[in-house]
């Protein structure tokens, strides 16, 4: 069975060595790579492309944000999850806005770090529990135009984002399911997305919503 090739990019030696640690131990999964900053893993990428990219987003020399903004530009497949702080929600729009995946706190014990990963492999988004219950989100003035979300689009996306389910969507704005999944069709339709994931990078990134 293929194995996840997988790199980590991170600053601090020992909480590298450890995760390195950790990810030997799970079948899997094999660590090919890992760097204390961005630089040194692009020059890592001229020779070979793992499948997953733990990264780091404060770094010496060239951040987290810096680094996936040009490893993607260059090797636009490649697939990387953000290391984060639960502090760091300055950050996290940034490192949206340069192609990630997915956030995973550091604290995260191994079996979310390895459904983070077989996750985002798999072509999927993953979100660690306590940032999405940090997330705050605030609709923005809604334009004209044929793929502007509605008012009541907005008001069923920030319900989908927070992982409300159609019949408790359907209860709290007083409205059918039928017609919760009409609207949940549209918001789909004109983010061109395939799974809540994929829908919140997009809301961030289009500045539908914004993080506190």
């Amino acid at each position: 069975m293929k194995k996840i090739k997988i790199a980590i990019i991170d600053d601090h030696d020992l909480f590298r060595e450890g995760i390195r640690l950790v990810l030997g131990q799970i079948e899997d999964f094999e660590v090919v790579f890992d760097t204390s900053n961005g630089a040194l893993f692009l020059e890592f990428l001229k020779n070979s492309l793992p499948d997953v990219v733990l990264m780091d987003i404060n770094m010496p020399v060239m951040d987290g944000v810096e680094a996936t903004r040009k490893a993607l530009a260059s090797y636009p497949g490649l697939k990387v999850i953000a290391l984060t702080m639960f502090s760091d929600t300055t950050h996290y729009t940034q490192m949206i806005n340069a192609g990630i995946k997915g956030f995973i706190l550091k604290k995260s014990n191994k079996f979310e770090l390895q459904q983070a990963i077989n996750t985002v492999y798999s072509g999927g988004n993953y979100f660690s529990q306590e940032i999405l219950q940090k997330m705050a989100f605030r609709s923005v003035n809604v334009s004209s135009g044929p793929d502007r979300m509605t008012q009541r689009e907005l008001e069923v996306l920030d319900l989908v984002c927070n992982g409300f389910t159609s019949q408790e969507i359907s209860d709290k704005l007083f409205i059918s399911i039928k017609t919760v999944e009409v609207h949940r069709t549209n918001i789909f339709h004109k983010s061109d997305v395939r799974n809540v994931g994929e829908l919140i990078l997009w809301a961030i990134k289009n500045n539908y919503f914004s993080i506190e």
